[in-house]
């Protein structure tokens, strides 16, 4: 399994340029998008300027690159169940404190839909290349020999805050959870933490040195699920529960024989993916009908053959 994280966040940028493309592809190209002092500036203007950018043949070979992926998957019969899809997406939330994942996507205009299809071309690509990985346990062992320091797991908390200004509020607010308050519509109320606010509080797991001091002392030694007293940092007062906490590990072969795996696949999988994408647009029949983005594929014809024309259509 390779490393969901980058995985994902790879192939962003392509995405991104596919959802560029698209939008300039809408219908009513002569509507005014805007206007500066009266002067209309038309979705046609906008477009062409796009479309004239060096970043538009990016955008277009990674709209080829992904066609290609999806017709060697139609090809080769590889079909991605929505499980192993929603399977992957989940690996990739788990990397994340709570509700962060959520705010990338929206920071990036990236839908679910959009990270979905960008999962189902990666686990493609893995299916394609993963008959030539092959990961030993000698390569395993000689993995933990070499970097077994890097594999020990620290003492990891998983918690929840409301951040207020004053602690007036925070002692309200720590009264009323003391009470059955329900935690997650107190944070949506009164927490002035942006990212976690409407997320029940949720911060994920942390280690120490994470988070500054105050917090950090309270969180590391606070009972699970106890309502704590409110703490002082220089963000505010902090009104803490505790949910879960995973004890120090030292890495041995056995507890790091999977991750190390997934490591090494992941290794070997970044290695030939390239190579394979590479060997696709070789063999493909790529033609482009506008001049404008003939050097977005420089690769040279076959000897003698020309360039096709556009295919049919209504004629101007």
């Amino acid at each position: 399994m390779s490393n969901p994280s980058r995985v994902l966040w790879g192939l962003v940028p392509a995405l991104l340029g596919v959802a560029l493309l698209a939008g300039c592809s809408n219908g009513n190209g002569g509507a005014s998008i805007a206007s500066v002092n009266g002067e209309n500036i038309s979705k046609t203007q906008l477009d062409s300027k796009l479309e004239d950018s060096a970043a538009s043949k990016q955008v277009l070979n990674t709209i080829v690159q992904g066609m290609l992926i999806d017709q060697y998957a139609k090809d080769n019969n590889i079909v991605i169940s929505q499980a192993d899809i929603d399977k992957k997406e989940a690996e990739i939330k788990a990397k994340y404190p709570a509700g962060q994942f959520e705010q990338i996507l929206k920071a990036q205009n990236l839908t679910e839909k959009d990270v979905q299809d960008i999962l189902r071309q990666q686990l493609v690509l893995e299916a394609a290349v993963g008959k030539n990985v092959k990961i030993t346990d000698a390569q395993i062992k000689d993995y933990f020999d070499k970097n077994h320091q890097t594999l020990d797991k620290p003492e990891q908390v998983r918690a929840k805050h409301i951040l207020v200004a004053d602690p007036k509020t925070a002692a309200m607010i720590e009264q009323q959870l003391k009470s059955g308050g329900d935690f997650a519509a107190l944070a949506k109320k009164y927490s002035t933490d942006p990212s976690t606010k409407d997320k029940g509080g949720e911060l994920g797991f942390f280690q120490k040195g994470q988070m500054v001091p105050a917090f950090q002392a309270a969180a590391f030694t606070q009972k699970i699920g106890v309502v704590g007293p409110p703490v002082k940092s220089p963000f505010g007062y902090h009104v803490i529960v505790v949910e879960e906490r995973k004890p120090a590990t030292v890495a041995t072969l056995a507890n790091s024989h999977d991750q190390i795996a997934s490591t090494l696949r992941d290794q070997q999988d970044q290695t030939q993916i390239p190579q394979f994408l590479q060997n696709l647009r070789t063999k493909a029949k790529i033609v482009v009908f506008d001049d404008r983005f003939a050097s977005a594929f420089p690769s040279p014809l076959p000897s003698g053959a020309k360039p096709e024309g556009p295919p049919p259509g209504p004629q101007q």
